[in-house]
């Protein structure tokens, strides 16, 4: 797994609070959102990377999910074409962003619709998750795109998830944090597995960055099996984040 040198992340805004969200776990309070924001950003500067952080968008109330706007890698960037409506503005900003980094660009264009929430790299392999989201169209264009630049891609229709990245995390060194309707799944076989149960699906969405995997606070099981599996953790309060649908690597754009 190549190490990560760069990060972006957003500010959220104070219209964060009127964000789109599935959860029913209340209303963020924005106040303690900004400080679980701040040391999620230290937590990344923690693992050696170096922080872009972007101004917030109050135009944009999910804009702090930088994630959904682009998939990486290390010779090119796709911008994508956010399923939901109201987001499909956000990928101006991130584009802009990344010519600071990139020279090269793929672009996943109407009716083709995708989140980089649905997106997972393991390696030279791409899963590409179907969800409410992202769309056959939009699927299809990313593996046309990944395929023709020598990745593999595989394209994965998800039953229950929101976003293919809701229950899955690549470590490296083979292993897969799998949740819910990926434990079992013929496309993940391959993978030494660390099954994450039920009642801790949330903390499926973790992320590694260099040496260190990324996880939600208060999921002791979930950090006993990474760290038995040889990785050091770090964990952030999430709860904020979480009540509009957010995990930890909706936040940023790693690379």
């Amino acid at each position: 797994m190549s190490k990560f040198q760069y990060v972006i992340a957003k500010t959220p805004g104070k219209s964060y609070v009127e964000g789109l969200t599935t959860s029913n776990l209340g209303k963020p309070d924005y106040e303690k959102l900004l400080v679980q924001h701040k040391a999620y950003v230290e937590a990344l500067k923690k693992c050696g990377v170096e922080v872009t952080l972007l101004s917030a968008s109050e135009e944009f109330p999910d804009s702090t999910f930088v994630e959904d706007t682009a998939v990486l890698t290390s010779g090119f960037a796709v911008v994508t074409n956010p399923g939901a409506e109201s987001r499909n503005g956000e990928i101006v900003e991130i584009e802009s962003a990344l010519k600071d980094f990139y020279k090269k660009f793929h672009y996943i264009k109407s009716p083709g619709t995708l989140d980089g929430g649905d997106i997972l790299q393991a390696d030279n392999k791409f899963y590409i998750g179907i969800s409410e989201r992202t769309n056959e169209e939009g699927a299809r264009q990313l593996k046309e795109i990944l395929e023709g630049e020598g990745f593999e891609a595989t394209i994965i229709p998800l039953q229950k998830f929101f976003h293919l990245k809701t229950g899955i995390a690549y470590l490296g060194n083979n292993k897969m944090v799998v949740a819910g309707e990926f434990v079992d799944h013929p496309a993940f076989e391959s993978y030494d597995k660390i099954i994450i149960t039920n009642e801790d699906e949330y903390s499926a969405n973790c992320i590694r960055v260099n040496e260190y995997v990324i996880i939600p606070e208060g999921y002791s099981e979930t950090k006993r099996k990474i760290n038995e599996a040889g990785y050091e953790t770090i964990e952030l309060d999430m709860s904020e984040v979480r009540k509009q649908d957010g995990g930890l690597s909706c936040l940023s754009l790693r690379f």
